[in-house]
C-alpha cells in the first residue's frame, strides 16, 4: 500500500547521528528491510530512506513491475538506471558495478553520510568509502518500531499461531493415543520417537501455509538442555518438551509455543516442578499491560521459584530456572522486547511468549510458553492449546 505520507518516518535517528540517509541491503530473510518495503525477493536489493523521509528501492531490471505493484515504497529504481551492465564491463566485477550504482543513487540524492544497521555488509561500505561516502553503524531505528505490532500484523502472528496450536495438539495426541510398549511408546504399531513427532508437527504447519525450523521433541533427562531438539525414542514417565515456533511463508511473521507432556506415571518431583512452572507463568502473564516493566515479570517469576526452593540463574546456578522469561515474537522469532533484567516497559502492540522453565540433567526440564498479546488495557492469550501435563 503506497500513501503520500512515509509511516515509517526515521528521520530523528537519521538527525541524532547526522546522517543524511539510512541505507539496507539484503533479501527478504531481513526482518527490517522485508518490514520497511512488504516486498517478498529471494535476491538482495536495496532500501533507503533520507533526512526528508523521501524513500527509494534499488531492484533489479526484472523486479521493476513487481516492486512498483506491491512494495509499500513510492520510488522504485533499477540497478540498469543507473548503467549496470555497462558498469560491469568497465570493473570487471558484478559487486564493484554494484557499489558504484548506489554510489549514482547517492549523489543523485544529495547524500554522503550514510548509516547503515551494525550488520551491514562490510564489502559494500567498504568500497564506498573509497568513493567518498562516510559510514556510521547505528542500532536499527526499525527494531523498535517492530515491537509494536499494528492490527494487520497482530492478525498475521495470529494465523500463524493458530496453526502453531494445531500442530502442538497433533503431536500430543500422538502421545496420548500411543501405548506402553517395553517403556517406550509405540504408535499404530511402531516405535514413536522424536523425530515422527515432529514430522507430523511439520505435515500440520505445511497444510496451513506454515513451516519452522529447530522444533524441539525432547524427552528425558535430555530436556534439561532447553535448546536440544531432541531425537529417539519417546519413553514412558517421562518428560517431553515440545516447542513449536513456525513462520507463516507469505507473511513471514513468526508465533511461538511450549508444551510439556508426559505419558505413563509421572515422578512427584516432576509434578512438583510442572506445578511451579504453571504457576509462574500464570502469575507472570496476568502481569502483561501497558507501563508494566519486563524486569518486573522476570524478577516475579524468579521471586517464584526461589520461593519453592528452585534455583534459578540470579544465584549462579547452571541448574533450574537458567533462561530470561520471554521475548518479543514477530518477523523474528526472537525481537523486542525482551522480558527479562533490562527495565523496558510494555506497550500496547507489543506481542511477547512467557516462557518460564525449570531444568535438572538428572531428570529432565519443564517448559510452558504461551504468547501474549499487549492490549491497551491489558493482555491477550492468543495460545489456545491447554496446559495437561499428563497425557
Amino acid at each position: 500500500m503506497k500513501t503520500g505520507k512515509n509511516v515509517l518516518d526515521i528521520t530523528e535517528t537519521l538527525r541524532a547521528h547526522r546522517s543524511d540517509a539510512f541505507l539496507i541491503v539484503g533479501n527478504s530473510n531481513n526482518p527490517d528491510i522485508f518490514y520497511s518495503t512488504h516486498f517478498f525477493a529471494s535476491d538482495a536489493y536495496a532500501y533507503v530512506q533520507t533526512k526528508d523521509a523521501a524513500e527509494v528501492i534499488l531492484v533489479s531490471d526484472m523486479e521493476r513491475t513487481r516492486a512498483e505493484k506491491e512494495s509499500r515504497v513510492p520510488r522504485v529504481r533499477t540497478l540498469q538506471d543507473y548503467g549496470y551492465r555497462d558498469k560491469i564491463k568497465a570493473r570487471g566485477d558484478p559487486a564493484l558495478a554494484y557499489c558504484d550504482c548506489l554510489a549514482q543513487m547517492f549523489q543523485e540524492l544529495g547524500v554522503r553520510r550514510i548509516a547503515v544497521p551494525r550488520d551491514f555488509p562490510y564489502h559494500i561500505a567498504q568500497v564506498l568509502k573509497e568513493e567518498g561516502f562516510a559510514f556510521e553503524a547505528v542500532k536499527s531505528p526499525f527494531q523498535q518500531l517492530r515491537a509494536r505490532k499494528n492490527a494487520e500484523e497482530i492478525e498475521k502472528v495470529r494465523k500463524a499461531q493458530d496453526a502453531c496450536n494445531l500442530a502442538m495438539k497433533a503431536a500430543v495426541e500422538m502421545i496420548h493415543k500411543s501405548e506402553i510398549v517395553n517403556g517406550h511408546l509405540n504408535y499404530h504399531g511402531y516405535d514413536l520417537t522424536a523425530e515422527k513427532v515432529r514430522a507430523a508437527i511439520d505435515l500440520t504447519l505445511i497444510e496451513h501455509g506454515c513451516e519452522a525450523e529447530g522444533t524441539i521433541v525432547a524427552c528425558g533427562k535430555g530436556s534439561a538442555n532447553p535448546h536440544w531438539e531432541g531425537s529417539g525414542l519417546i519413553m514412558a514417565d517421562e518428560p517431553v518438551v515440545i516447542d513449536i515456533f513456525p513462520r507463516n511463508k507469505r507473511d513471514r511473521y513468526f508465533a511461538d509455543m511450549s508444551r510439556t507432556v508426559l505419558k505413563g506415571k509421572s515422578p512427584e518431583r516432576l509434578e512438583d516442578m510442572y506445578k511451579a512452572v504453571l504457576e509462574a507463568q500464570e502469575e507472570a502473564i496476568a502481569m502483561v499491560r501497558p507501563g508494566v516493566l519486563c524486569s518486573d515479570i522476570h524478577n516475579r517469576v524468579c521471586e517464584i521459584f526461589g520461593e519453592k526452593g528452585y534455583a534459578t540463574y540470579k544465584s549462579g546456578s547452571s541448574v533450574g530456572f537458567i533462561h530470561s522469561t520471554g521475548h518479543g515474537v514477530g518477523l523474528e522469532i526472537h525481537e523486542a522486547p525482551s522480558v527479562g533484567e533490562r527495565e523496558v516497559a510494555l506497550e500496547e502492540g507489543n506481542i511477547i511468549t512467557i516462557e518460564p522453565g525449570l531444568y535438572y540433567p538428572d531428570i529432565g526440564g519443564i517448559r510452558l510458553e504461551d504468547l501474549i498479546l499487549v492490549t491497551a488495557d491489558g493482555h491477550e492469550n492468543l495460545t489456545e492449546m491447554e496446559k495437561r501435563f499428563a497425557v
